[in-house]
Protein backbone atom coordinates (compact mmCIF):
# COMPACT_ATOMS: atom_id res chain seq x y z
CA UNK A 1 0.00 0.00 0.00
CA UNK A 2 1.43 3.39 -0.90
CA UNK A 3 0.02 5.13 2.20
CA UNK A 4 0.89 3.86 5.67
CA UNK A 5 -0.14 5.91 8.67
CA UNK A 6 -0.26 4.51 12.18
CA UNK A 7 -3.68 4.90 13.73
CA UNK A 8 -5.57 3.66 16.76
CA UNK A 9 -8.99 4.69 15.54
CA UNK A 10 -11.73 2.12 15.80
CA UNK A 11 -12.72 0.56 12.49
CA UNK A 12 -15.90 2.02 11.01
CA UNK A 13 -18.77 0.21 9.38
CA UNK A 14 -18.14 -0.29 5.65
CA UNK A 15 -21.64 0.61 4.46
CA UNK A 16 -21.08 1.83 0.90
CA UNK A 17 -20.09 -1.53 -0.61
CA UNK A 18 -23.01 -3.33 1.01
CA UNK A 19 -25.43 -0.58 -0.07
CA UNK A 20 -24.33 -0.91 -3.69
CA UNK A 21 -24.66 -4.69 -3.59
CA UNK A 22 -28.17 -4.47 -2.14
CA UNK A 23 -29.28 -1.93 -4.75
CA UNK A 24 -27.93 -4.01 -7.64
CA UNK A 25 -29.46 -7.24 -6.35
CA UNK A 26 -32.86 -5.65 -5.67
CA UNK A 27 -32.85 -4.10 -9.13
CA UNK A 28 -31.95 -7.45 -10.69
CA UNK A 29 -34.74 -9.27 -8.82
CA UNK A 30 -37.25 -6.58 -9.74
CA UNK A 31 -36.37 -6.84 -13.42
CA UNK A 32 -36.45 -10.63 -13.33
CA UNK A 33 -40.02 -10.56 -12.01
CA UNK A 34 -41.23 -8.31 -14.82
CA UNK A 35 -42.81 -9.60 -18.05
CA UNK A 36 -40.30 -9.75 -20.89
CA UNK A 37 -41.80 -6.81 -22.80
CA UNK A 38 -41.83 -4.57 -19.72
CA UNK A 39 -38.26 -5.61 -18.88
CA UNK A 40 -37.06 -4.63 -22.34
CA UNK A 41 -38.83 -1.30 -22.00
CA UNK A 42 -37.04 -0.67 -18.69
CA UNK A 43 -33.67 -1.50 -20.23
CA UNK A 44 -34.22 0.98 -23.04
CA UNK A 45 -35.61 3.62 -20.69
CA UNK A 46 -32.97 3.46 -17.94
CA UNK A 47 -29.97 1.87 -19.64
CA UNK A 48 -27.31 3.96 -21.36
CA UNK A 49 -28.53 3.97 -24.98
CA UNK A 50 -25.89 5.96 -26.92
CA UNK A 51 -28.38 7.10 -29.58
CA UNK A 52 -30.66 8.54 -26.89
CA UNK A 53 -27.87 10.43 -25.15
CA UNK A 54 -25.67 11.82 -27.91
CA UNK A 55 -26.39 12.96 -31.44
CA UNK A 56 -23.29 12.20 -33.49
CA UNK A 57 -24.12 15.11 -35.81
CA UNK A 58 -24.13 17.73 -33.03
CA UNK A 59 -21.21 19.09 -30.94
CA UNK A 60 -20.68 16.80 -27.95
CA UNK A 61 -19.90 19.56 -25.42
CA UNK A 62 -23.20 21.28 -26.13
CA UNK A 63 -25.05 18.07 -25.24
CA UNK A 64 -23.46 17.44 -21.84
CA UNK A 65 -26.20 19.35 -19.99
CA UNK A 66 -28.94 17.00 -21.25
CA UNK A 67 -30.96 15.44 -18.36
CA UNK A 68 -30.83 12.10 -20.20
CA UNK A 69 -27.23 11.82 -18.96
CA UNK A 70 -28.80 10.58 -15.71
CA UNK A 71 -28.98 7.21 -17.48
CA UNK A 72 -25.21 6.98 -17.18
CA UNK A 73 -25.93 6.37 -13.47
CA UNK A 74 -29.13 4.32 -13.59
CA UNK A 75 -27.55 1.88 -16.06
CA UNK A 76 -25.05 0.89 -13.37
CA UNK A 77 -27.75 -0.85 -11.36
CA UNK A 78 -29.29 -2.83 -14.23
CA UNK A 79 -28.34 -6.47 -14.87
CA UNK A 80 -30.31 -9.07 -16.82
CA UNK A 81 -28.29 -12.27 -16.26
CA UNK A 82 -27.73 -13.75 -12.81
CA UNK A 83 -24.13 -14.75 -13.61
CA UNK A 84 -23.47 -11.19 -14.75
CA UNK A 85 -24.70 -9.63 -11.52
CA UNK A 86 -23.11 -12.37 -9.41
CA UNK A 87 -19.70 -11.85 -11.00
CA UNK A 88 -19.86 -8.08 -10.59
CA UNK A 89 -21.05 -8.29 -6.98
CA UNK A 90 -18.44 -10.90 -6.04
CA UNK A 91 -15.56 -8.76 -7.27
CA UNK A 92 -17.13 -5.61 -5.84
CA UNK A 93 -17.14 -7.19 -2.38
CA UNK A 94 -13.66 -8.74 -2.67
CA UNK A 95 -11.95 -5.55 -3.78
CA UNK A 96 -14.46 -2.98 -2.55
CA UNK A 97 -14.33 -3.61 1.18
CA UNK A 98 -10.57 -3.11 1.42
CA UNK A 99 -10.69 -0.06 -0.81
CA UNK A 100 -13.58 1.42 1.16
CA UNK A 101 -11.76 0.83 4.44
CA UNK A 102 -8.85 2.90 3.15
CA UNK A 103 -10.71 5.56 1.17
CA UNK A 104 -13.65 5.96 3.54
CA UNK A 105 -17.24 5.10 2.68
CA UNK A 106 -18.24 8.43 1.15
CA UNK A 107 -15.14 8.69 -1.02
CA UNK A 108 -15.54 5.06 -2.08
CA UNK A 109 -19.15 5.66 -3.09
CA UNK A 110 -17.96 8.64 -5.11
CA UNK A 111 -15.33 6.42 -6.77
CA UNK A 112 -17.97 3.87 -7.79
CA UNK A 113 -20.46 6.40 -9.17
CA UNK A 114 -17.99 8.69 -10.92
CA UNK A 115 -16.03 5.73 -12.28
CA UNK A 116 -19.23 4.19 -13.62
CA UNK A 117 -20.34 7.48 -15.17
CA UNK A 118 -16.99 8.01 -16.89
CA UNK A 119 -16.97 4.40 -18.14
CA UNK A 120 -20.49 4.61 -19.56
CA UNK A 121 -19.77 8.04 -21.02
CA UNK A 122 -16.77 6.69 -22.91
CA UNK A 123 -18.86 3.76 -24.11
CA UNK A 124 -21.66 6.05 -25.29
CA UNK A 125 -19.23 8.38 -27.06
CA UNK A 126 -17.50 5.49 -28.81
CA UNK A 127 -20.83 4.19 -30.15
CA UNK A 128 -22.86 7.34 -30.69
CA UNK A 129 -25.95 6.44 -32.70
CA UNK A 130 -26.23 2.84 -31.45
CA UNK A 131 -29.70 1.94 -30.13
CA UNK A 132 -28.78 -1.01 -27.88
CA UNK A 133 -28.36 -0.28 -24.15
CA UNK A 134 -25.16 -0.39 -22.14
CA UNK A 135 -26.08 -1.90 -18.77
CA UNK A 136 -24.40 -3.22 -15.64
CA UNK A 137 -21.82 -1.85 -13.23
CA UNK A 138 -18.80 -3.44 -14.91
CA UNK A 139 -17.30 -0.01 -15.60
CA UNK A 140 -17.77 1.04 -11.96
CA UNK A 141 -16.27 -2.24 -10.71
CA UNK A 142 -13.36 -1.62 -13.08
CA UNK A 143 -12.82 1.70 -11.29
CA UNK A 144 -12.80 -0.13 -7.95
CA UNK A 145 -10.23 -2.61 -9.28
CA UNK A 146 -8.08 0.23 -10.58
CA UNK A 147 -8.20 1.96 -7.20
CA UNK A 148 -7.39 -1.31 -5.43
CA UNK A 149 -4.29 -1.91 -7.54
CA UNK A 150 -3.12 1.65 -6.86
CA UNK A 151 -3.77 1.27 -3.12
CA UNK A 152 -2.41 -2.26 -2.71
CA UNK A 153 -0.01 -2.96 -5.63
CA UNK A 154 1.61 -6.03 -4.01
CA UNK A 155 -1.41 -7.45 -2.22
CA UNK A 156 -2.06 -11.21 -2.20
CA UNK A 157 -5.50 -12.62 -1.48
CA UNK A 158 -6.48 -15.89 0.19
CA UNK A 159 -8.50 -18.42 -1.79
CA UNK A 160 -9.95 -21.80 -0.87
CA UNK A 161 -9.62 -24.15 -3.84
CA UNK A 162 -11.20 -27.62 -4.18
CA UNK A 163 -8.39 -30.10 -4.94
CA UNK A 164 -9.99 -33.52 -5.28
CA UNK A 165 -11.52 -34.47 -1.95
CA UNK A 166 -9.71 -31.69 -0.09
CA UNK A 167 -9.93 -27.93 0.20
CA UNK A 168 -6.66 -26.09 -0.07
CA UNK A 169 -6.05 -22.53 1.16
CA UNK A 170 -3.72 -20.60 -1.13
CA UNK A 171 -2.64 -17.01 -1.45
CA UNK A 172 -2.65 -15.59 -4.96
CA UNK A 173 -1.72 -12.17 -6.38
CA UNK A 174 -4.61 -9.76 -6.71
CA UNK A 175 -3.70 -9.40 -10.38
CA UNK A 176 -4.71 -13.03 -10.94
CA UNK A 177 -8.22 -12.48 -9.60
CA UNK A 178 -8.54 -9.32 -11.66
CA UNK A 179 -7.59 -11.38 -14.72
CA UNK A 180 -10.39 -13.84 -13.90
CA UNK A 181 -12.80 -10.93 -13.67
CA UNK A 182 -11.68 -9.75 -17.10
CA UNK A 183 -12.47 -13.20 -18.52
CA UNK A 184 -15.92 -13.09 -16.92
CA UNK A 185 -16.60 -9.78 -18.60
CA UNK A 186 -15.61 -11.29 -21.94
CA UNK A 187 -18.25 -13.97 -21.44
CA UNK A 188 -20.93 -11.38 -20.74
CA UNK A 189 -19.94 -8.78 -23.29
CA UNK A 190 -23.35 -9.28 -24.94
CA UNK A 191 -24.69 -6.84 -22.33
CA UNK A 192 -23.30 -4.04 -24.51
CA UNK A 193 -24.37 -2.94 -27.99
CA UNK A 194 -21.81 -5.19 -29.69
CA UNK A 195 -19.72 -8.19 -28.77
CA UNK A 196 -16.85 -6.83 -26.73
CA UNK A 197 -16.53 -3.36 -28.32
CA UNK A 198 -18.24 -1.27 -25.65
CA UNK A 199 -17.32 -3.52 -22.74
CA UNK A 200 -13.60 -3.08 -23.26
CA UNK A 201 -13.73 0.68 -23.71
CA UNK A 202 -15.87 1.08 -20.59
CA UNK A 203 -13.61 -1.25 -18.61
CA UNK A 204 -10.44 0.49 -19.67
CA UNK A 205 -11.91 3.93 -18.91
CA UNK A 206 -13.23 2.78 -15.53
CA UNK A 207 -9.96 1.09 -14.56
CA UNK A 208 -7.83 4.11 -15.46
CA UNK A 209 -10.24 6.42 -13.63
CA UNK A 210 -9.90 4.25 -10.50
CA UNK A 211 -6.10 4.38 -10.60
CA UNK A 212 -6.06 8.17 -11.01
CA UNK A 213 -8.75 8.63 -8.34
CA UNK A 214 -6.74 6.62 -5.80
CA UNK A 215 -3.49 8.40 -6.57
CA UNK A 216 -5.11 11.83 -6.19
CA UNK A 217 -6.68 10.67 -2.91
CA UNK A 218 -3.37 9.95 -1.17
CA UNK A 219 -3.30 13.12 0.92
CA UNK A 220 -6.97 12.77 1.87
CA UNK A 221 -6.35 9.15 2.92
CA UNK A 222 -3.39 10.16 5.06
CA UNK A 223 -5.42 12.90 6.78
CA UNK A 224 -8.31 10.50 7.34
CA UNK A 225 -6.14 7.78 8.87
CA UNK A 226 -4.46 10.27 11.17
CA UNK A 227 -7.93 11.31 12.39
Amino acid sequence: MFVHVETRRRPRLQWATMLLVVLCVLSFVGLALMPARQRLSMLLEWGTVPANIFDAREPILAQLHDPSLLRLVTALFIHVAWLHVLGNMLFLVIFGLSSERTLGSTRFLLLFLLGGIVANLVGALSLAGVHSPIIGCSGAVSAVLGAYIALFPRERLGLVLPLGLYLEFVRVPAFLLIGIWVLLQLLFSYAGPSYGAVVWWTHIAGFLFGVVFALFSRKAIARRLRG
